[in-house]
């Protein structure tokens, strides 16, 4: 048996940062792109964006910046701030992980 978790912050009782959102965030940055990002999180372009919105609303902070199409093409980048809290969110998950296993196996044993 394996313990299963999920994490995520709030401000103002509403989801700031989460591991789907940390998810949405890292795919930008990987793709370039918030619908290509939005395509590998199987979700609709309009979900992608509003949470990307609600992320930083709340935090009073750009995420994303995002350039428009033309002979270039368009795209999109987390901003440094952006970069920060993704780093920071997967911080806490790797420290986080092993205490959960460790409390796991403390209160459960070898019972399961």
């Amino acid at each position: 048996m394996k313990i299963r978790w999920n994490i995520w912050l709030e401000k103002e009782d509403s989801v700031v940062l989460s591991l789907w959102r940390v998810a949405l965030l890292t795919a930008i940055a990987d793709t370039g792109s918030i619908n290509q990002a939005a395509a590998r999180m199987e979700v609709p372009y309009r979900i992608a964006w509003q949470k990307i919105q609600e992320m930083e609303t709340l935090l009073g902070e750009t995420l994303v910046t995002t350039t428009t199409g033309g002979s270039g093409g368009g795209g999109s980048q987390l901003t440094p701030t952006a970069q920060t809290y993704v780093a920071q969110f997967e911080q806490l998950q790797e420290q986080v992980e092993p205490f959960l296993q460790e409390q796991f196996t403390a209160v459960f044993g070898d019972s399961l």
